[in-house]
């Protein structure tokens, strides 16, 4: 007689909303804003290697990158600004794996990562792949954060975050002044803004 079939590992997650979002078949029937934001506002940015009495969490940045991805864009509409708050979305179900880990990983993590961006980009109206300018000037605000972050709360000289990340060209100078006191916020205070954000762009 052959062995019993064993029953495949659990590939969902059960959210507060009483969704359960399958991680390697996500539809976007499962994905919440209420959940996202919960999750992002929990999840530690720089493996909580960071200053302050809180966790810099992803919730504040992608704030902070929808903001920034206005600024280096004035034509950017409300709905490619949208796109920039949801950019690091699928962590609020896989977490936030620092770039070097990502890379040791490899495509496996890429490709799940990438099917649960889809999803939540179809739960909220947008296309399942961006167009390459909005895509790109994402990823320029992404990375100008970064820089940001790096040198005010994760403890890099700004030498060295020039090294691996974007600074500030001579006409975002006040992006520098603005930044220059960037503080952790508390959790629900994260997860209240990214709210906030969310609703100032869909309605």
């Amino acid at each position: 007689m052959s062995a019993p079939k064993s029953k495949p590992p659990r590939a969902w997650q059960r959210m507060l909303s009483g969704r359960r979002l399958d991680l390697l078949d996500p539809s976007p029937l499962d994905v919440e804003i209420e959940d996202i934001a919960h999750g992002l506002a929990r999840v530690a940015r720089w493996n909580g290697q960071t200053l302050g009495d809180h966790a810099y969490s992803v919730a504040q940045h992608c704030v902070l990158v929808e903001r920034i991805a206005g600024d280096l864009d004035p034509a950017f509409s409300d709905k490619w600004r949208l796109a920039a708050l949801l950019h690091d979305g699928p962590e609020y179900v896989i977490g936030d794996l620092i770039s070097p880990f990502k890379a040791a990983i490899g495509l496996d993590y890429k490709s799940l990562e990438m099917r649960l961006l889809e999803a939540i980009h179809i739960r909220f109206s947008l296309p399942a792949r961006l167009p390459a300018k909005v895509r790109d000037t994402i990823k320029r605000a992404d990375r100008l954060a970064a820089f940001f972050e790096a040198i005010h709360l994760a403890g890099f000289e700004e030498s060295e975050a020039r090294a691996f990340f974007i600074s500030p060209r001579r006409g975002q100078a006040h992006l520098r002044e603005e930044l220059s006191n960037l503080q952790p916020l508390p959790a629900a205070q994260a997860q209240q803004s990214y709210l906030e954000r969310f609703q100032r762009l869909t309605t």
